[in-house]
């Protein structure tokens, strides 16, 4: 009998920096669950993102292909919703891991083709897709609607001013089902979560752990009403110290219940799971990465193509596979995709820039 092929979890934080979590020198707040993972998994310490913005690095990590290489080479909006679409004759990571055998899902930000699209994610090779399709909309925490598949999913608690659901709680609930529904059966989970992008915002009981703790505060004035409102544009945050700590600490407990989840169901033993950020951290909405120094030892931010820019946090982690330590093999996010068709057991596309 064949040994069963392994889970893969992709966990990718959305202008993650370098130096926003402890075990790389972030002394102002704690990320003990992703620490953990760091400390039985091994740590890249020279991995690159695909680009320094969102569209191309995720294009460049679903294609195993370079800028130099990819279709998508830019944050290029298209009307309705949604970004520039990969084309149908591209191959990518979801489809080769669907024609594997694995199940697929995605849950939190697209932005490589709207709905309906040939970019759609449902027409990318996943089986399921819940969260923003749009990277745009996907900057505000309380948005009117997510897509799951092709359904827009109305959220009457965030109608009008109200505030009753912040997404990123959502879809990590519906991420963590997928999981339970496919805890007999090889799956990959996709997870690319908005955090800590865009609009500083995190839950009530977030902010209270933080408020007051970062002095002087530092205030953002943005889009409070108006035609605009939730369609792009960053909501205000007059303690943006406060709530980017917030928030990536609830990115921290996230990881940590997908982790818990995984035990709990007897099946971290065959799970890979991976971590990572898609560029450098951003300068948008209030966010201070210089108080934080959210790039650590590298020089520039998101958009510089300086290491500050892209070099980001990678972890790999396979309990009784992978022996823990650290690394500084030189990686790339078109290296992924020829890595999963290794762990999946298939014949890399004849075009790609990555190695295993």
């Amino acid at each position: 009998k064949a040994p069963a092929k392994p889970n893969v979890v992709f966990i990718l934080a959305d202008d993650l920096g370098y130096g926003d979590l402890g075990f790389l020198g972030q002394k102002r707040f704690k990320t003990p669950n992703i620490d953990q993972l760091a400390g039985q998994g091994l740590v890249f310490t020279n991995h690159y993102s695909g680009s320094t913005v969102c569209a191309p690095s995720r294009c460049a990590l679903f294609t195993g292909m370079h800028t130099g290489h990819t279709y998508i080479r830019g944050n290029k909006e298209m009307k309705p919703e949604g970004q520039e679409p990969i084309p149908t004759e591209i191959t990518t990571l979801a489809e080769l891991m669907k024609s594997a055998g694995y199940t697929t899902g995605a849950f939190g930000k697209w932005g490589l083709g709207g709905p309906g699209t040939e970019g759609d994610p449902v027409n990318q090779g996943f089986d399921e897709f819940f969260g923003y399709n749009c990277q745009a909309l996907a900057h505000n925490y309380y948005p009117f609607y997510l897509w799951h598949n092709r359904e827009k999913i109305i959220l009457p608690a965030n109608a009008g001013k109200e505030t009753g659901i912040w997404a990123p709680d959502l879809i990590q609930e519906k991420a963590l089902k997928f999981v339970e529904a496919n805890r007999n059966k090889p799956f990959f989970l996709y997870y690319p979560t908005t955090i800590p992008h865009a609009e500083l915002f995190a839950p009530e009981r977030w902010m209270e752990k933080f408020r007051g703790k970062f002095l002087p505060e530092k205030s953002f004035k943005g889009t409070d009403d108006g035609p605009n409102f939730r369609k792009g544009p960053y909501g205000s945050q007059p303690e943006a110290h406060a709530a980017f700590a917030a928030m990536v600490s609830r990115l921290d407990e996230q990881v940590g219940e997908i982790l818990h989840k995984l035990k709990e169901l007897g099946i971290d033993g065959n799970t890979i799971v991976m971590f990572t950020s898609d560029n450098g951290p951003h300068l948008e909405g209030g966010a201070d990465p210089d108080y934080f120094d959210s790039n650590g030892p590298w020089t520039g931010y998101k958009r510089d193509l300086t290491e500050g820019g892209i070099h980001v946090p990678f972890i790999v982690s396979w309990p009784g596979k992978i022996q823990p330590g650290a690394t500084g093999h030189i990686s790339a996010f078109w290296d992924i995709l020829p890595t999963f068709c290794d762990i999946a057991g298939i014949k890399k596309p004849g075009k790609t820039d990555g190695i295993s």
